[in-house]
């Protein structure tokens, strides 16, 4: 290993996002503790508001200047360093692949999964990197050993593809999947326990909660519905996907049995990357969803036999800690919550406009939805990339309809400003046309 890993360093190609020549450490570590020196009086809420600051952060990205890209909430651009780190691995791997791949990079898992597990707060042997928060929460909802009868409570406002791995689950084993409905916005936490608690019957074995709901940004009350889950003997899984690198959080405080998440949204790491965190006595009751040779074993590294993988990847998410570190968890999170907030209060008294999201910071953060009486959403979507080249998604799931409007930290206040206007514009339109 030694040898492998002197041969490596002496090509002058191992710049480890996990050792002190990272490429971070390198291009933006010194510059980051200078400028953070001259704003230590400033609270994470106060630096939210700091333009000179965020101007700096907004340097390590590459977004194209040709589009303003609101949907963050579907997969976030990677800073320039994360994008470097992937690229100088890709080439060392098609150097020689079988050896760079599996002998070299391959070493890099376990430096990664301590950074993970330290910015988690949770033991190391607690997480498994896969490549998305679909995949990792498969593993856990395919994995289990539910019987013919047994009872899965989830909503109807959750993502897409868990709805239909449990439905999946419904046709092949029997088990049932009872599905609430809530109407967000909702800034009250015993509403939306009691409806979990209340649909809750002696077969209840697992509660499917969304940490955020993605169509609408709502902020679950997770670690009160996984207290109430403990009372009453059941496990927890918790869909992560938008709150893992965007919130400042740590996973075991939720209380929940199992957590699932995408890298590649508010973490920005590498697209096509995820992690799977399973609570350190349930990793054995659960089966791998590809194949090992220990499916019923401790480890939760049988949850990585995916086979040929982009091992690039996997070190493109250090180099994402590392930055997301630099800037630190409570000030990323106060700072898209600024952001949020920003375009939102400036439209939300606008005749004929609707945000479906809470404006408290309890109920949410980066993500909101917006609609204009008089305006389809899918209108109101292509008008707004059409006449001003914002991109955003239209959401027509369930009972919500609106347009999903997600800043990200290299969000510029001008360009919200251009959101603005436009919205003001465009209802001002659909106002003339309704009358």
């Amino acid at each position: 290993m030694t040898n492998r890993r002197k041969f490596v360093q002496s090509l002058g190609l191992m710049s480890s996002a996990f050792s002190v020549s990272s490429l971070f450490q390198q291009n933006h570590a010194a510059d980051f503790k200078r400028i953070l020196e001259t704003k230590q009086h400033l609270s994470p809420a106060a630096l939210a508001e700091d333009e000179d600051f965020w101007a700096f952060v907004q340097q390590g990205y590459t977004t194209s200047p040709n589009i303003i890209n609101l949907n963050n909430g579907g997969v976030s651009p990677s800073p320039r360093i994360v994008q470097e780190a992937v690229e100088r691995y890709n080439k060392l791997s098609n150097e020689g692949p079988s050896y760079f791949m599996w002998r070299v990079l391959d070493q890099g898992r376990e430096p990664l999964r301590d950074k993970l597990a330290e910015l988690a707060g949770c033991d190391k042997e607690e997480i498994a990197i896969n490549r998305n928060a679909t995949e990792a929460l498969n593993t856990v909802i395919f994995g289990l050993d539910f019987k013919a009868g047994d009872e899965i409570i989830g909503t109807k406002q959750d993502y897409p593809n868990m709805i239909n791995a449990w439905r999946q689950r419904a046709q092949r084993d029997g088990i049932v999947y009872t599905q609430l409905s809530f109407d967000f916005p909702i800034e009250n936490d015993a509403q939306i326990l009691d409806a979990f608690e209340k649909a809750i019957t002696p077969k209840t074995k697992l509660l499917h909660i969304t940490h955020i709901i993605n169509w609408v940004g709502q902020i679950m009350p997770v670690a009160k519905i996984c207290a109430m889950a403990k009372k009453h003997g059941i496990e927890v899984l918790v869909d992560g996907a938008h709150t893992f690198g965007l919130l400042d959080f740590k996973i075991p405080d939720l209380g929940c049995d199992y957590f699932g998440t995408s890298l590649h949204k508010f973490l920005s790491a590498p697209i096509g990357s995820g992690m799977l965190w399973i609570k350190k006595d349930k990793i054995e009751k659960v089966w791998p969803l590809v194949c090992n040779d220990k499916p019923r074993g401790t480890d939760i590294r049988k949850f990585e036999t995916l086979g040929t993988r982009s091992f690039p990847i996997e070190q493109g998410i250090g180099e994402a800690i590392n930055f997301h570190n630099a800037i630190g968890s409570k000030r990323k999170e106060e700072r898209i919550r600024y952001l949020k907030n920003y375009w939102t209060t400036q439209v939300k008294d606008v005749p004929g406009v609707k945000i479906h999201t809470s404006f408290k910071s309890a109920y949410s953060c980066a993500i909101a939805g917006v609609s204009i009486d008089g305006m389809t959403i899918a209108e109101l979507d292509s008008a707004l990339f059409t006449k001003y080249k914002i991109h955003t998604v239209g959401i027509v799931w369930e009972n919500i309809s609106c347009v999903r409007v997600t800043p990200h930290v290299y969000t510029r206040l001008k360009d919200l400003d251009k959101m603005v206007h436009a919205i003001k514009e465009l209802a001002a339109l659909a106002k003339t046309k309704k009358s």
